[in-house]
């Protein structure tokens, strides 16, 4: 995964996203590329189209703020996505320590595993699951330690089938989630082997990945469908562990009184059951 002009890429993708009826401009059919014209986004943000040319080009990677904040307003970026922009235009880039066995701090690791009433689990900046209860395990064959979210959510066909006709925006959203956790000015040659693995393998990963969206690990809906209890709808949430380097707690709760609830609640009884 080349990261030379990464600026560049990008700037290209985001461009190619953004309609010209996002700013007024007209959508012609004759149009021949996807999304803006590399013009009509100097414009907006206000630079001239040769400067604009150069850092796409990755002559000039390092634009000042006031740049950088006309095209996050050319390019629609939300704030997390100008957040991300900006970091990619910091001149300043590093490699990550090397990867050593993350230990989940001990006060969470209890938490998660004392709860039967709800899947729980801890993955890293990588979406590598660090530590699943066995609820969350039973829910998805993705929430077991070891595996990769984004990995299985492409790969395994057991999670396809889990999330059904929701596999598309699920998928979407943890690709998004990955790229939101990697620092784009970083490095990082664990990011860089999974990537380009999961690119080789998986064309529906590649294209989103091409994408650059990013989306902050916070909340969601997940909708799954479980062999044994039928469709749920869940809500997550996801809680960065401080001092922890990119883990993050992650939370699974149904709405009180819902199908969803009385499922899970059957779906962890018959855990205890097996486990007696």
């Amino acid at each position: 995964m080349n990261r030379k002009n990464e600026l560049g890429r990008y700037l290209r993708a985001r461009r190619a996203v953004v309609q010209p009826e996002d700013h007024g401009l007209p959508a012609s059919p004759s149009r021949r590329v996807r999304g803006l014209r590399r013009g009509e986004v100097a414009l907006l943000a206000g630079i001239s189209p040769d400067y604009y040319l150069r850092l796409e080009q990755g002559r000039d990677q390092h634009p000042s703020g006031r740049v950088v904040d006309g095209l996050a307003r050319a390019l629609v970026l939300d704030e997390y996505a100008a957040g991300y922009l900006r970091r990619l235009a910091m001149a300043v880039r590093y490699h990550p320590p090397q990867r050593q066995d993350e230990a989940v701090p001990a006060g969470i690791r209890q938490l998660v595993l004392s709860r039967a009433d709800i899947p729980a689990l801890v993955h890293d900046r990588h979406l590598d699951v660090l530590l699943a209860n066995p609820l969350a395990a039973a829910l998805l064959p993705s929430c077991v330690r070891g595996a990769n979210l984004v990995r299985a959510a492409f790969l395994d066909p057991r999670v396809r089938e889990r999330y059904g006709e929701d596999w598309d925006r699920t998928a979407t959203e943890l690709v998004a989630t990955l790229r939101a956790l990697a620092d784009p000015r970083s490095d990082d040659p664990v990011l860089t082997v999974l990537v380009e693995r999961l690119s080789a393998r998986s064309p529906e990963f590649r294209c989103r990945w091409a994408r650059y969206d990013t989306q902050p690990p916070n909340c969601g809906v997940a909708r799954i469908t479980h062999p044994d209890i039928g469709r749920l709808t869940l809500h997550y949430q996801k809680l960065a562990l401080t001092g922890a380097c990119g883990q993050m707690l992650v939370l699974y709760h149904a709405d009180p009184g819902s199908h969803a609830a009385e499922a899970l609640g059957l779906l962890a009884k018959s855990i205890v059951e097996i486990g007696t």
